[in-house]
Order: C-alpha cells, then structure tokens, then sequence
C-alpha cells in the first residue's frame, strides 16, 4: 500500500493511474531483469516513496543502463521526471514504455495528459481513444472519458480562438485563451498567441510573462526573448531590455535582429549608466549633457524623454538653477502629475525662488502619493517655516541677494549697504533715526548669512537671532542700540570696526 502523504501519493492524487507504480510487480522472466536491475528498481521506489527523487532517478538510470528493453524501469523513471517537475524528460520515457508494451494502459493514459497539457490535442485525444479499447479498469475508463471531453472543448475554444484573432477581436481572443491555458498550460504557440493580443491590447507586461514561459517552453527560442526584449525597451527598462537580448545573442551570436537591437540598447544604457554616475558625482551640469544625449539617441519612446527630463530636472534643482529647474520640472508634470520626484524637485527650485506657497503645493501633493517619505515631510515642513519667517524678516532681502548667494557677494553688498547707510550720512534727525535702524538690519544680515551654521538655521526656517525661535532663549542679541554698532568696519570681513568714520 502506498503510505498517507507521500511523495506517489501526491502523484497518486493528481494523477490517478500512477498508483499502478507501486502495485506493479516485477515480471523477471517477461522484462528480462537480471538481479542487479531489480535492486536498483526496488532501491529506486523506496526512494521515490521518501520524497528523495534525485538518488531515485540516480537507481532507474542505472536499471534503464542495465536493461533498456525494461518498460517498468521507463516508467518509474517517468514517474520520477514528473514528481520534479521535468515533463519533457518525462515524454520519451513514457513513449518508450508504450513501445515495448502497448497495453500498458496506465502510462498512455499518461502520455495522453502530458500531450493535452501541450496542447498537441490530436495526439493526446488518440491515446485517450486507445486507452479506451484496450479492457481499461474502472479508474482507467473514467478518466481517459473525462480526458476525451475536456480535449474536445479544448478544440473548440481553440477555434473561437483563432477566429477572433483574425477578426481584430483581441478581448474576446484573450478570453478563449486564457479557458485553453488553464488545461494546455504548456503550449507555447497559444501563449505566443495571447502574447500577441496583449500587445495589441496595450497591455505589454502581461504578454512579456506570456512570452518568458514560452522561452522555457521551446528550445532555442530566440524569437520569444527578442520580443521581450523590444517590450521592455518600449517600456523603458533598459537594463532589463539589455539582460533579455544577451539571452537570444547566446543562443545565436548571428541573429541579425537580436544584434541590432542590442547595438542600441547598449549604447542608450551606457548614456544613462554614465549620467547616473555623474549625479552621484555632484557633476550635474555633465550629466545634464548626458540625459540630452539619451533624448537624441532615442527620439521615438516618449518614456525615454520623460525619465531624461525628469532626472535633468533633479540635476537643475541640486546644482541650484530654480528657473530651469521649474521649467523642466513642469514639462515633466504636465505628462505625470503625480510624479512625485519632479515634485520634489521642483519644491526646491521653489523654495530658492522664495516661492513657498508653490513649494508648499508640491511638497504637499508629493505627500499624497508617498506619505512615509521622509525627505518630502521635511521639506514640507521647511517650507512652511520659510513662509512663516518671510513674513517677519528676510537677511536675503535685506542685503538683495539671492538665497543661493556666495560668501563673497553677501559680503560685497554689506559693505555696499553699510556704507549707503551709515548714519553719518544723514543730518536730518528723523532720517539718522531710519539710517540706524536699516544699518542694524544690514550688519544682522551680515552676521547670519556670513556665518555658515547660523545661515544653515536660517535656510531651514529658523531665525538664529529670534528669540521667539530659540528654544529656551533669552532676548534677541541683535535688538541693540544704534551705539551699540558704532566701531564697527563695514569693510572688514567679520568683527568689529577698526575705526569709526565720520562723513561731512
């Protein structure tokens, strides 16, 4: 008896008929099996009993060496083939076996399976018949019955099938298939075929899996990863367009097609793979040039020219262009307007712009689509900070640069600001007053935005001589007389004046 559970079984429970593997018998005389072969049929089924299918498949091997007109060691050994899964391994064995023994009904009710599973539905439909005329069992009858009626409906939606297909009617196609690939899982050409529909239908990443099984399902198959390939470049996943036209070039280097394609495809992956680097690299203008490049070497995939723009966009918006930035950036979102790395990207150029409510719109529907990025709740919240201290006082404004400005233009226009301001200047004694007062905003400017950590608090939102912004802080340190200034240099680089000028 076969034991609960096990390996044939299983089989057993799928198909049937395979419970004749256990219950058959040697017949030493008839089959010819010598003692040597007859251990190893009997060491092979214990192994095959316990699940260990590779040393079971070493024994029948050798009982097939040792006796190759043995029909039990072809169908054990089938027997195995099928347990792991190798189906076409398992094809011949069994062809064998109906060879050395016609009425061995068990194994061409078998073949009969496997042949539907293929879709080959004439040849299967005729073992199935056989099947029926040679004194079946009850178990045996029944199911070569069942088999007949399934292949026979197997038939008919094959002809739906094609019909619809040359009528343009690719939904109604699809549907027929996809009855048909439930039964014939391993027919490639029906797989080709969906394939096919699905292309049509616009439905590219469905007929790509269709299109990989049929890569295992014929040999050589170089047509199948040429098509892959081409979906996927379409797709714009050039990398896996690069791995799947290698795979047809392996199997022939000379394929005129796989070899054209993979000339462009390889070209358009250095470009990126190079541009990639370049951003890494903090060399975005360089990488910029790249990413137009990959426009120019493929004008015809629009997807190419939206991740091109898309990431000329990011180099714009690190190296500091916000009017380029945004103009890319918007390029890209009126195509993608939940595209949530242009909006990012271009909330930053926005916020060097000074413009935060546009910042603030992008960050906050960026959040939408990806609510645990944490770069994107940062940044929301800078530019909610940003906006709240534009509306108190702007060091940027105050000296007329640009958030972006260099040290040495911040510098620069202090000194021309705090000469234009001096209170020295003025006689009058209510424009002194205003003079002191723009002097005392112009040297605060001075000393934050010099300063590179205060700066750094400033450009996050935070006013390093506020004390509403300082935790725990005390008063403001820079809310000091006009006395208070005089002594200072506003043509030193720091510190305080040398000397005092006094202007007649």
């Amino acid at each position: 008896m076969v034991a609960p559970g096990s390996v044939t079984s299983r089989l057993g429970a799928v198909f049937p008929f395979l419970l004749v593997l256990v219950d058959l018998q040697y017949e030493g005389a008839e089959c010819g099996v010598n003692a040597d072969v007859e251990k190893h049929l009997e060491l092979g089924k214990k192994l095959l009993a316990a699940g260990q299918l590779a040393d079971a498949l070493s024994q029948f091997h050798a009982a097939v060496d040792g006796d190759p007109d043995n029909y039990i060691a072809y169908y054990r050994r089938a027997t195995v083939f099928l347990a792991m899964g190798k189906s076409k391994a398992a094809l011949p064995d069994l062809t064998k076996v109906i060879e050395l023994k016609m009425d061995f009904t068990a194994a061409r009710l078998q073949r009969g399976h496997l042949l539907l599973k293929q879709g080959k539905l004439d040849e299967a439909e005729d073992d199935f018949k056989k099947v029926l005329k040679s004194n079946p069992s009850e178990n045996e009858e029944k199911e070569a019955q069942s088999q007949l009626l399934k292949s026979d409906e197997m038939q008919r939606l094959r002809s739906q099938a094609l019909e619809a297909f040359e009528s343009a009617d690719y939904t109604a196609a699809i549907t027929f298939l996809d009855k048909i690939l439930e039964v014939c899982v391993w027919d490639a050409e029906l797989r080709e075929l969906r394939a096919e529909c699905f292309i049509k239908e616009g439905e590219p990443r469905k007929a790509i899996s269709d299109l990989k099984a049929t890569s295992k399902l014929k040999n050589d198959n170089t047509e199948a990863f040429y098509k892959i390939s081409t979906l996927y470049y379409q797709l714009g996943d050039h990398e896996l367009s690069l791995s799947e036209v290698r795979e047809c070039l392996k199997l022939d280097q000379d394929h005129k097609r796989c070899f054209a394609h993979y000339k462009q495809v390889k070209k358009l992956n250095k470009l990126i793979e190079s541009a990639e680097e370049l951003i890494r690299d903090g060399r975005y203008t360089d990488a910029t040039s790249k990413y137009e490049s990959v426009m120019k070497t493929e004008p015809s995939i629009a997807e190419y020219t939206v991740r091109s723009k898309e990431r000329i966009c990011h180099c714009f918006s690190k190296d500091e262009k916000p009017v380029e930035a945004i103009r890319v950036c918007s390029e890209v979102l009126q195509i993608e307007p939940d595209n949530v790395n242009a909006l990012k990207d271009r909330a930053e150029a926005y916020l060097i712009e000074e413009m935060y409510d546009e910042a603030i719109q992008d960050y906050e529907a960026a959040q939408e689509h990806n609510e645990n990025d944490q770069q994107i709740r940062e940044g929301l919240e800078k530019a909610q900070r940003l906006l709240k201290q534009s509306q108190k006082r702007d060091y940027y404004k105050i000296l007329g640069v640009k958030r972006n400005a260099k040290k040495q233009e911040i510098i620069k226009a202090y000194r021309k600001l705090a000469l234009q301001w001096h209170p020295d200047n003025f006689q009058n004694e209510e424009e002194k007053k205003k003079a002191e007062k723009k002097f005392i905003d112009i040297a605060a400017a001075k000393e934050v935005l010099s300063d590179p950590e205060m700066r750094k608090k400033f450009d996050d939102g935070e006013d390093p001589l506020d004390a509403e912004s300082q935790q725990g802080g005390g008063g403001n340190p820079f809310h000091r007389s006009w006395n208070s200034w005089q002594g200072f240099n506003p043509f030193s680089s720091g510190g305080p004046f040398r000397f005092k000028f006094h202007f007649n």
